[in-house]
């Protein structure tokens, strides 16, 4: 999904639900607003705190996307099919001076 599509969906309060996959710690330093925190090893541990319904939709951001990447092969496993990744991940969305929420 492309930044300014989610930045759209967020504000008509419409959006997926946004999986922030890196640590706790650089998830309070800054992430998209509405995002839920799930660190790769919780989602590998299945201890992740996430939506019971596998058929909602989901947009995966992590700073880079390595971690995105993993987090939504994970998922696929634990019988999540409609996740996608942010184009540029949360980076590209810093870059572009969307709002940041800590």
């Amino acid at each position: 999904m492309k930044a300014d599509e989610l930045l759209r969906r967020i504000e008509s309060k419409s959006e997926p639900v946004i999986v922030d996959p890196r640590s706790e710690f650089e998830f309070k330093r800054g992430h998209i607003p509405g995002a839920i925190n799930a660190p790769v090893r919780k989602i590998l541990l299945n201890r992740a705190q996430l939506p019971h319904d596998r058929t909602c939709e989901m947009v995966i951001a992590c700073m880079h996307g390595q971690r995105a990447v993993m987090s939504k092969w994970l998922l696929g496993l634990y019988g999540y099919r409609n996740t996608t990744l942010l184009e540029g991940y949360l980076e590209g969305w810093i870059e572009a001076g969307l709002p940041v929420e800590k």
